[in-house]
């Protein structure tokens, strides 16, 4: 069975934590719907006490108790976001940023400042994470490995392990708690953005850090962007007063509609994966496709390899938008050697399994038989009978057959 239909925090099925985190209060307020609180500033007639809360938030990073200061230290209505999504991935805290770059960017700057700025990282990841490893903008250092080197891969100055899984684009996945036990002490950094909490909870297998572009599937409407660390609360102070020092704060009305999106997670990431399924299913099948690569967890999103010209099946599709990004109520279809992972080295690019002729898609919540046929014209004329290259099955999950 698919994680969804397993996974229950420590009191309440996920489905209806995901309906109710971060809003336990509001019937007592006298509310349904949570508040929007746009306020930059806050006023306060008891400056000693304004003192202590700051002094203590630069010591430990705690939100400070009592009424909010300063938008920049905190905002009630994003904390909401926060305290449903640590409740959804089974952690003490989150801490939400601007977007999934400026998350990385905290984490990578909290190690830094402790002196440990070397990073293991497996590819593939997200092309920027990518480039941001590798261009040392942040003067860090990164040995690249594949999952079976992380032991050996490690120095005294190792401060982060970062891997994605599944990972983008081509949804390779990798063994969270094999993966965990090699990095020892070292905190283990996985990016949750294509499973979400719905599908796997990498807290549960070591994962000490985990980073979501909440801009995709948490948002689910293409029209919020935003990024979060899900983690101990020890490493969100470091985090949040990473934040309060470069600015990478989460706008409130960001929040809000995260908070909205996390309701109905569930339920889209199911009804996306069972259309995901059966179109992997479908290409696999389709002499057009080389080679089809779907997740053995499922999800919503496909990569296959076309032989023939992938630009002209971007160009083909009607109903599907061929865009970047991922995660939306809507399908949506890339090229990564284009687009996404234009950035990245194109020898390590290719290293990483991302080929010229592959194709990513992100599937929404349309009809299966329309998005079908949308791609069926895409693809082009089929090849007479007996011609071509059938389709390689790779990755083909188990959970295709079932739906």
């Amino acid at each position: 069975m698919h994680g969804y239909d397993e996974v229950r925090t420590a009191s309440r099925a996920l489905a209806t934590e995901a309906v109710h985190a971060g809003r336990d209060d509001l019937a007592r307020q006298g509310l349904h719907a949570p508040p929007i609180d746009l306020s930059t500033t806050y006023p306060s007639y008891d400056s000693r006490g304004e003192a202590a809360r700051i002094d203590a938030f630069a010591t430990t990073g705690a939100e400070p108790d009592g009424p909010p200061v300063y938008g920049r230290l905190g905002n009630p209505t994003v904390a909401r976001f926060e305290t449903a999504l640590a409740r959804l991935e089974g952690t003490e805290a989150a801490v939400a940023f601007a977007s999934g770059m400026a998350a990385l960017t905290a984490v990578l700057l909290v190690r830094a400042s402790m002196g440990l700025r070397h990073v293991v990282a497996v590819r593939p990841l997200y092309g920027c994470s990518d480039h941001l490893l590798t261009a040392g903008l942040l003067g860090s250092e990164v040995t690249w490995t594949d999952p079976a080197g992380i032991a050996e891969a490690l120095r005294p100055d190792t401060g982060l392990v970062m891997v994605e899984s599944p990972a983008n684009p081509t949804l390779a996945e990798v063994d969270l708690r094999a993966v965990a036990h090699d990095c020892g002490s070292v905190p283990l950094l996985a990016d949750n953005t294509f499973a979400t909490p719905v599908l796997q909870r990498p807290a549960e297998h070591g994962a000490r850090l985990v980073l979501h572009s909440a801009t995709k599937y948490l948002g689910g409407h293409g029209d919020v962007m935003a990024g979060v660390v899900a983690c101990d609360e020890e490493f969100a102070g470091r985090l949040r007063q990473i934040r309060f020092a470069t600015g990478g704060v989460l706008h409130p009305l960001a929040g809000y509609l995260l908070l909205r999106g996390l309701s109905t997670l569930p339920v889209r990431v199911r009804a996306a994966s069972e259309t995901a399924a059966e179109l992997a299913r479908r290409l696999t099948a389709d002499p057009r496709v080389a080679r089809v690569h779907y997740p053995r967890i499922g999800g919503a999103m496909i990569a296959f390899e076309v032989h023939g010209d992938p630009h002209e099946a971007i160009a083909g599709v009607r109903l599907i938008t061929p865009a970047v990004s991922l995660g939306s109520v809507d399908t949506l279809i890339q090229h990564p050697a284009s687009i996404s992972h234009r950035i990245v080295d194109a020898d390590d690019r290719r290293g990483a399994g991302v080929s010229d002729r592959l194709l990513r898609m992100s599937v929404g919540l349309e009809d299966v038989e329309d998005l079908w046929a949308d791609l069926d014209e895409a693809l082009g004329a089929r090849p007479e009978r007996g011609a071509g290259n059938r389709a390689t099955r790779h990755n083909e999950p188990a959970a295709a057959a079932r739906h």
